[in-house]
């Protein structure tokens, strides 16, 4: 059970990150992040409300930290 919510406050955020930096966009990298939690919660991997406000806590976390990742670029280059 704890495994479920220590992944649930890393892995969305992380996954933003990711994405963001793979495909350069941070809306694509949202979207994507949000489609795998979406897809988990249809599986019935997610079976407390609880785990969703984790997810969206760490979205917005990610989707915040990939925004200052892409600042950061656009003031070195």
């Amino acid at each position: 059970m704890v495994i479920k919510y220590l992944s649930a406050f890393l892995l969305p955020g992380l996954l933003v990150v990711f994405f963001t930096r793979v495909a350069y966009n941070q809306v694509v990298g949202l979207v994507l992040t949000v489609g795998l939690i979406a897809a988990s919660v249809y599986k019935g991997y997610t079976d407390s409300w609880w785990l969703i406000v984790i997810d969206a806590f760490s979205l917005t976390l990610g989707f915040y930290f990939s925004n200052r990742m892409r600042q950061r670029f656009r003031e070195n280059k």
